[in-house]
């Protein structure tokens, strides 16, 4: 038996793809911890997961970059969330450490400080990765990729940097340096991931993880009339608010169930149509189960959970990595794409009916997750760090 200690940051977004990989581990014997945002405790222990809370502090630095009128003001605003975390993620991870005894750390990529902590100790650990990761296209030939780190500027350095400073680790000098991990488990798979990136070799990509806390599907949704259309909104707050009042009005009148989870959201804010059910919280997977087409602001965790189930998107998206997910999306023939700056409900509508003749695109996605693995392949990989040479740590090196 191996002891594992998950540390995540405060997002349902990058908690939720690990789950079924610490499911597995718990299911092959092993001992596993989490620490993570308070609301969720009560849903991991249920699932058998010796669950706590990162630091309250931790939790009181939002993630604002959605407020910013650029993308360059975007990511600088990302950048200070994280590092202002990191400040707090150093001790509250050497307390968990202390507390667990683990054996080997799992830590989101955008924890910088806790990374920075499992680095220190001389522990196996690995960086779960719930985003898509950027890419840049090498000289020879044009179609091959190069993989390019999320933070490659100084200023992205620099917050790596801090707590490794804090922590008399050596400073990263570039790109080239920031994948320290041994192994980096990659929540996607091709096609969804482009073929031919050369990534460095401690990566793993194993499909999407799905899980949601269970839960019991509302009474109406077993006799919903077909076809169903799933509107979904961000667990995190954003101005993905228009996506869903936008979509009410583009469907009112359409033939079809729409389904809405305003999330983040107050659903009494919008006027749900004689079609439409508008509810903050319900279970996805027996509404996608039953879909024709998701429509949603392009996040990773909503976007390949519909892909997985053969269903296809109609991506709305507002920042982050929303934009490239939306691209993929379009790229695979899996749905369809809406830009934000001129949503209409007549736009909307068409793109929504376009995407619900896509289904032949997501399936292929979904038979190309199943490949990759899942949670089953992230298991292995993890056991392995106490069993090959990763364990040794040297950190991964950008292919020549």
């Amino acid at each position: 038996m191996t002891r594992y200690l998950a540390y995540t940051s405060p997002a349902r977004g990058h908690l939720y793809p690990l789950v079924p990989t610490l499911l597995q581990l718990r299911d092959r014997g092993h001992e596993v911890h989490v620490r993570t945002l308070a609301s969720e405790l009560h849903a991991l222990r249920a699932e058998g997961l010796s669950a706590d809370a990162i630091a309250s502090e931790i939790e009181d630095v939002p993630l604002d970059d959605w407020e910013a009128a650029t993308p360059e003001e975007g990511l600088a605003r990302a950048l200070a969330t994280f590092a202002r975390r990191a400040d707090h993620e150093v001790p509250d991870l050497e307390q968990a450490i202390s507390e667990v005894d683990p054996e080997v750390l799992v830590i989101d990529i955008t924890t910088v400080g806790a990374a920075a902590v499992a680095e220190a100790t001389g522990l196996a650990w690995a960086t779960s990765i719930p985003l898509f990761q950027h890419f840049s296209f090498g000289p020879e030939p044009p179609t091959q990729l190069t993989f390019v780190p999320f933070a490659i500027d100084p200023a992205g350095i620099e917050v790596l940097n801090a707590p490794r400073r804090q922590l008399g680790l050596d400073l990263l000098r570039g790109p080239g340096e920031v994948w320290r991990a041994p192994l980096l488990l990659y929540y996607t798979a091709e096609p969804f991931q482009p073929t031919g990136m050369r990534l460095p070799a401690a990566f793993r990509l194993v499909g999407p993880g799905i899980w949601e806390p269970p839960s019991q599907p509302p009474d109406w949704l077993e006799g919903t009339a077909q076809p169903l259309v799933l509107v979904s909104a961000s667990s995190e707050l954003q101005r993905d608010d228009l996506l869903i009042q936008t979509a009410l009005e583009a469907l009112a009148g359409e033939e079809m169930a729409v389904v809405v989870t305003t999330a983040a959201h107050d659903p009494s804010r919008f006027d749900a149509q004689a079609n439409a059910h508008v509810e903050r919280w319900l279970p996805h997977q027996p509404v996608i189960d039953k879909a024709a087409c998701v429509v949603c602001h392009g996040g990773m965790g909503i976007s390949q959970k519909a892909l997985a189930a053969g269903v296809p998107v109609c991506v709305v998206p507002f920042g982050r990595d929303q934009f490239e997910v939306a691209k993929r999306v379009t790229a695979a023939d899996a749905g369809t794409m809406a830009t934000p700056d001129a949503l209409k409900p007549a736009s909307l509508r068409t793109a929504v009916h376009e995407a619900m003749n896509k289904r032949r695109g997501a399936e292929e996605i979904a038979a190309s997750f199943r490949r990759a693995g899942g949670a089953t392949a992230a298991a292995d990989a993890l056991q392995s760090l106490l069993t090959t040479d990763l364990e040794a740590g040297r950190p991964p090196r950008l292919p020549a």
